[in-house]
């Protein structure tokens, strides 16, 4: 029987989400008070659609609440999202509840009282971006960085310019350059996904995405010639929500941090705040501005205001002016096949990164047991890197990967048994306890382990 899935709101998020839950063949309902954004969804995904506040009774019954077995409240209110998960589970107390709460003042009473509001999980995506930079900003020279296992794992995306040792080699030989084990799972090339073998022969513009050991992280970048410098200057262009959460946290850990904002009232409210901010009330777009501020001595900048486009122009002029580490938020991902030859640094999509979660916890309601432990898209959505416990269910524990056949385009990329994290041969073999981690280009969704095999 088909899981019934009720999405509140269809802004970004709520998009985002009935795009990947529709493409899973779940049966999904949209609820939103604009005709004009349902009418939207409908041509693109085949869901059902209810116009009207989901917050009231006779919407969510509308919507079918009775029988659903999950609600996502994403509508732009929390207060809005929060009505709406108390109604729906006082309508059925059955039904799984999961809201969009981005308010800061918000977050610590929220998983204090998650059962007053009878919310199963509550999500922002703001301070989930948040998280990601400044991982990205403490660890730099990756675009990108996906933990599993508990952080021994990492999957890291890097980008073959002009010059890297690795241009033109094939992938067999990459251990020889970077003297440490690491597997190069996914190459994204002109805008394709692609599962190498070890013939494969990388090119200039290549992004490739490598599974390895979170400690020999350090061995690829120097084995690649990537020069790091610490970071502790950071300019952020944007004092919203995530602006916020970033300088919040960046100054705990004892960075300097800057923020730029245009409007005046944000600038005194994160003043007051954040007292060890310096916070800027001006036009990040204004050269002059940054050059005062001390753009070319930055160690790393931070674009967080809400416009893409803007984000993107301050992040190509702080390349321009030297700046290493540059670090690009955008709304949208839908034309990210082009974004990959512009030089924006890392791209960080906070809906994308909220329905990750949210996928994840879907998938885990569908399989109770095996279900996945992680789950990342990667390569521009082309991709999935899926994390599993091996358990009682797993089949072939013991046997060697060799002799196992695998859905095409299904690789296993690391297995962790106990504290030690092994990039496999055909002579690995996994087993009760383990973690896997499998990386996927088909298309298929695999909601276990035991998915993978043809």
């Amino acid at each position: 029987m088909l899981m019934k899935i009720i999405i509140a709101g269809s802004g970004k998020v709520g998009y985002a989400l009935t795009r990947q839950l529709s493409s899973e063949g779940y049966d999904i309902t949209v609820v939103d008070k604009d005709s004009d954004a349902l009418q939207n969804v409908m041509e693109h995904y085949d869901v059902m659609a209810v116009c009207g506040n989901c917050a009231t009774k006779n919407i969510l019954v509308s919507a079918g609440v009775s029988d659903a077995d999950l609600l996502i409240a994403a509508t732009g209110e929390d207060e809005v999202n929060l009505l709406c998960c108390a109604v729906a589970h006082k309508i059925n107390p059955a039904i799984h509840t999961i809201a969009r709460i981005r308010n800061p003042e918000y977050s610590e009473q929220i998983y204090g009282m998650r059962d007053v509001f009878a919310l199963s999980m509550a999500v922002n995506p703001e301070k989930q971006a948040a998280l990601e930079i400044e991982r990205l900003l403490k660890y730099p020279g990756f675009l990108n960085r996906d933990t599993f296992a508990k952080g021994k794992v990492e999957i890291v995306e890097l980008k073959i310019e002009d010059g890297s040792p690795l241009c033109n080699i094939p992938l067999k030989k990459m251990g020889e350059i970077v003297k440490c084990k690491v597997l190069v799972c996914v190459v994204l090339r002109n805008g394709e996904a692609i599962a190498p073998d070890g013939n494969f022969v990388l090119s200039e513009g290549d992004r490739i995405f490598v599974t390895a050991p979170a400690n020999e992280l350090t061995a690829l970048l120097s084995g690649l010639g990537i020069v790091t410098k610490k970071v502790k200057n950071v300019i952020i262009c944007g004092g919203g929500r995530i602006g916020y959460y970033l300088a919040s946290r960046l100054s705990r850990d004892g960075f300097s941090t800057k923020i730029i904002e245009s409007d005046y009232k944000k600038c005194t409210e994160i003043s007051a705040a954040l007292p060890d901010v310096d916070v800027i009330n001006g036009d990040a777009c204004n050269h002059d501005l940054l050059k005062s501020e001390g753009i070319s001595e930055c160690d790393a900048l931070v674009t967080l205001t809400g416009f893409d486009e803007m984000n993107m122009i301050i992040s190509l002029y702080g390349r321009n002016k030297g700046v290493k580490q540059t670090v690009t938020k955008l709304s949208r991902l839908k034309n990210s096949g082009i974004l990959g030859d512009i030089p924006l640094g890392s791209v960080i999509c906070p809906n994308e990164l909220c329905c990750n979660t949210i996928v994840q916890y879907v998938r885990a309601m569908k399989n109770q047991t095996g279900a996945a432990l992680a789950v990342h898209f990667i390569a521009d959505r082309r991709a999935e890197a899926i994390e599993f416990r091996v358990d009682d269910s797993t089949l072939h524990c013991g046997e060697p990967l060799k002799n196992l056949k695998t859905k095409k385009n299904v690789l296993v990329a690391c297995i962790t048994h106990g504290g030690e994290t092994e990039i496999p041969s055909g002579d690995s073999f996994y087993q009760k306890g383990d973690s896997v981690i499998v990386v996927t280009t088909g298309g298929n969704t695999i909601y276990q382990l035991s998915d993978i095999f043809a």
